[in-house]
C-alpha cells in the first residue's frame, strides 16, 4: 500500500464531535501527521470564515476546502473557486420566499439572511459566524457561494425539498449535508473537485490520499481518495461507498484510521 500523503478531512462529525469540541486525541494525531510531513486538510460545506479558526487551532496552514467545494484558498491565494449563476439563485430565493423556506445566502463569504430568527442564531450559534439581516430583493447578486436550506424541526422536509429542487434545477448540485441541511452549489463545486484540484496542485496520485467524511456530502469525498474511510456514525449512504468503516467521531474514529492506514507507513 502507498504511503498516504494527504488527508483530506470532513469537520462535522468526524473530527469535531456533534458538542462541537475535539477530542485532544484527535488534535494530538494532526499534529503528529503534519510534524512527520503529513498534508492534513479540512473539507466543509462550511463558510471559509467559520473554518479558518478551526485550522489555527489544530495548527493547519494547508488551504481550506470550503462551501462544499466551492472554495479551495490558502492564506493569500484561490485556488479554485465556482460561483452559483445569479439567475437561478433568483429562482431558488423566489422559491424559498413563496413556500416560507428558511434560506441562507453566502456571498464573497459573507452570510445573509431576511431576517433574525431561532433558525439563524442557532445555525451561527453553533458554528461561531456572522451574519448580516437584509432583503434578498435589495441585494445585487453575485459571487454566490452557495444557498442553504434549513428545517431544523423537520427532516422529511429537507428531503422533499432536496428532490423537488434537483429535479426542477439539473444545472445546479444539490446534497444533504446534515439531515436538516440541503445545500445549493454550483455543479463543479463538490468536495471530488476540490480534492482534485489540491491533488494536482501538490502532484498527487489518487493512492496516496486517505479520504474520510460522515454524511452523504462526504460521498464526493470518499470517491476522490485512494483509501475511503467512512466514520462509524457515518450514512449508510456514505458506508456504501467506503472501503473502510472506523469508529464513531465520540469515540475517535479518525484516530483509529489514521493508526490502521497512516502509522505504519510513516514513524511517529
Amino acid at each position: 500500500m502507498p504511503r498516504i500523503k494527504l488527508i483530506a478531512t470532513d469537520i462535522d462529525g468526524t473530527i469535531l464531535k456533534y458538542n462541537f469540541e475535539f477530542n485532544q486525541e484527535v488534535k494530538d494525531c494532526i499534529t503528529k501527521l503534519t510534524q512527520k510531513g503529513v498534508k492534513v486538510v479540512l473539507v466543509t460545506g462550511r463558510m471559509h470564515s467559520a473554518t479558518d479558526y478551526i485550522a489555527e487551532e489544530l495548527g493547519l496552514d494547508t488551504p481550506i476546502v470550503s462551501y462544499q467545494g466551492a472554495l479551495v484558498k490558502s492564506e493569500n491565494e484561490i485556488l479554485y473557486e465556482r460561483h452559483i449563476d445569479p439567475n437561478r439563485a433568483r429562482e431558488i430565493i423566489h422559491w424559498a420566499c413563496k413556500n416560507n423556506v428558511h434560506l441562507n445566502l453566502y456571498m464573497d463569504d459573507q452570510l445573509y439572511v431576511e431576517r433574525d430568527d431561532a433558525v439563524i442564531r442557532r445555525y451561527t450559534g453553533e458554528r461561531s459566524a456572522g451574519f448580516t439581516v437584509k432583503s434578498f430583493e435589495e441585494i445585487e447578486l453575485k459571487n454566490i457561494n452557495k444557498l442553504l436550506v434549513i428545517d431544523f424541526e423537520d427532516t422529511n422536509k429537507v428531503t422533499m425539498w432536496k428532490d423537488y429542487l434537483e429535479n426542477k434545477f439539473e444545472d445546479l448540485h444539490f446534497v444533504k449535508s446534515m439531515p436538516f441541511f440541503c445545500e445549493v452549489c454550483h455543479p463543479e463545486a463538490t468536495k471530488y473537485h476540490a480534492v482534485n484540484c489540491l491533488k494536482d496542485f501538490w502532484g498527487l496520485k489518487t493512492e496516496e490520499i486517505l479520504t474520510i467524511g460522515d454524511q452523504d456530502n462526504d460521498i464526493a469525498l470518499l470517491k476522490a481518495g485512494g483509501i475511503k474511510v467512512a466514520m462509524g456514525n457515518a450514512t449508510e449512504g456514505l458506508k456504501a461507498v467506503a472501503n473502510y468503516i472506523t469508529d464513531t467521531v465520540n469515540n475517535n474514529g479518525f484516530v483509529k484510521a489514521i493508526e490502521k492506514f497512516v502509522y505504519n507507513k510513516i514513524e511517529v
